[in-house]
């Protein structure tokens, strides 16, 4: 289980959730959507992975805007509704808090701090109790299996509703997000 405001995980990053999931391992990564994103090139980084994140048989949700994690939300700056935790679960028993995001810039530019918990009991709390709010507080990122098209999938007033298009993103933005893939400036972000 993955939480990380600024997810842009590269090629490597992909291979490596790739093999995971090929293992067995359920990998599920909670990232900002387009909406709840203050930066705009991390959103485009980031969404140049999801079809072959998703074909890699990694679960996709993004925070929705105005959803509150309480903890997790983000306290000060620019917007509200971005999600701000860095949160990384493994095998149900080590769970890491810290400033880390999974991003070519924390990796390569920026000194991150944090701490790694070993505890079962942690884990099984942080996990249910995020699981349980996503369908509200996210959508699910999904291709259908049909069209291989990409759709955003959430519950709005205790209805599942299903986005065909990203959300929020209009055609101005949509062209904005597609010249800001094509620079190559993946390592800045």
């Amino acid at each position: 289980l993955l939480v990380s405001p600024y997810f842009v995980p590269g090629s490597e990053g992909v291979a490596w959730l790739r093999e995971l999931a090929a293992r067995g391992v359920k990998v599920r990564v909670l990232t900002n959507s387009y909406l709840a994103n203050d930066v705009g090139p991390v959103h485009a980084g980031y969404s140049s992975y999801r079809e072959d994140l998703l074909r890699a048989g990694v679960e996709i949700q993004e925070l929705k805007p105005g959803a509150e994690l309480k903890s997790e939300a983000r306290r000060g700056g620019s917007s509200g509704s971005s999600l701000h935790a860095k949160t990384y679960m493994v095998d149900a028993r080590r769970l890491y808090v810290g400033s880390f995001n999974l991003d070519p810039r924390s990796v390569r530019l920026n000194t991150e701090m944090g701490i790694v918990l070993e505890s079962e009991t942690l884990c099984a709390s942080v996990r249910e109790r995020l699981l349980a709010r996503l369908p509200d507080i996210a959508y699910a990122v999904e291709r259908d299996p049909d069209t291989g098209a990409l759709a955003w999938t959430t519950r709005e007033d205790g209805r599942e509703v299903r986005y065909e298009s990203e959300p929020g993103m209009g055609l101005v933005d949509s062209f904005r997000q597609w010249l800001l893939r094509i620079l190559p400036a993946e390592e800045q972000l």
